[in-house]
């Protein structure tokens, strides 16, 4: 397991369109519209690597390495999609990635309604799920997934979902969170270019908690979204549950090393009791407070009303 997750680099000239549209679900009966960037078209066509996209972050293309984040057509409340192979034929072979074949993380662009799911696998390639996106807006969705044969990669493109939406202004950072009667406190602050520990700690009651329960292999499942193109990076913490030195909490440690200075949306699913909450913050990293980015304060509540929904179920 990677505790690393290396990202460099920003998207220069993301610009072209798919012109689709699919059933995952009807807001003012109308259904999302999808838009994703083919800046790896090219490559896609001719089987060659673009190298520039090493130098970005995931999730900023629809195509990368010859494989393509593709949407299908779907019945009302699914969402579907495909990624496309180098020879242009569905990929339907994937390797196993923290327990899973495929991880689809969907986040509004203001960084609300974060959801992480894990859709089946039908023959023809085709990927479905019950549709993750709880409501109107403009989302991203972030397939996540290592073809069998090839690297892993994370593919991601934009999704319209139509309906009156207010944007959310993004919560001010803040050292810990609360979901679901669980504190979790954060330890720790990014640094643009270099490797920095972040440590979460989670409590209950008042009390640590010293029993969390594995969760896609491991205690914690940390995903980072940077405001503004929502560059994605996807870490792991240190070690594994039964490897006779990691412990089931309270505290659980992440490696992360972001691709810039700027503000970034944290969200950590643990598992506890038999149920996985997701805890988020916003931290700043590389720059000093502003109007914008205020300083950390005190415990500040986990979704809610105005920014997501605490405490929710995955797939």
């Amino acid at each position: 397991m990677r505790t690393v997750t290396r990202l460099a680099g920003f998207a220069v000239g993301l610009a072209a369109i798919f012109g689709t549209t699919y059933g995952v679900g009807r807001v003012v009966d109308s259904a999302p519209v999808v838009e994703g960037r083919h800046d790896g078209d090219a490559a896609h066509a001719t089987g060659e690597h673009d190298e520039t996209a090493d130098r970005l972050p995931g999730g900023l293309l629809v195509s990368d390495r010859g494989y393509t984040l593709e949407p299908v057509d779907a019945p009302a409340g699914e969402f579907a999609f495909r990624i496309a192979g180098p020879n242009g034929r569905p990929v339907t072979r994937y390797d196993v990635a923290h327990d899973k074949q495929m991880h689809l993380i969907v986040a509004r662009r203001d960084l609300s309604g974060f959801r992480h799911v894990h859709p089946e696998l039908a023959p023809d390639g085709t990927w479905r799920v019950d549709t993750p996106l709880a409501g109107p807006g403009q989302w991203r969705a972030f397939a996540d997934f290592a073809p069998t044969g090839g690297e892993p990669l994370t593919l991601g493109v934009d999704v319209t979902v139509p309906g009156e939406l207010t944007e959310r202004p993004l919560p001010a950072p803040a050292t810990s969170t609360t979901v679901d009667g669980y504190t979790v406190t954060l330890t720790g602050t990014p640094q643009p270019g270099r490797t920095s520990p972040l440590t979460l700690t989670v409590s209950r009651a008042g009390q640590p908690v010293t029993d969390l329960e594995p969760y896609l292999g491991a205690y914690g499942h940390l995903v980072a979204l940077r405001r503004g193109d929502l560059a994605y990076l996807h870490v792991h913490p240190d070690g594994t549950p039964g490897d006779g030195r990691t412990r089931p909490g309270p505290a659980v440690t992440f490696l992360a090393e972001v691709p810039s200075a700027g503000s970034y949306r944290l969200y950590l699913d643990f598992q506890h009791g038999g149920r996985v909450r997701t805890a988020e913050f916003t931290v700043v990293a590389g720059t000093a407070p502003t109007r914008d980015n205020p300083t950390p304060s005190g415990p500040a509540p986990t979704g809610g009303a105005d920014h997501g929904t605490p405490g929710h179920g995955h797939n």
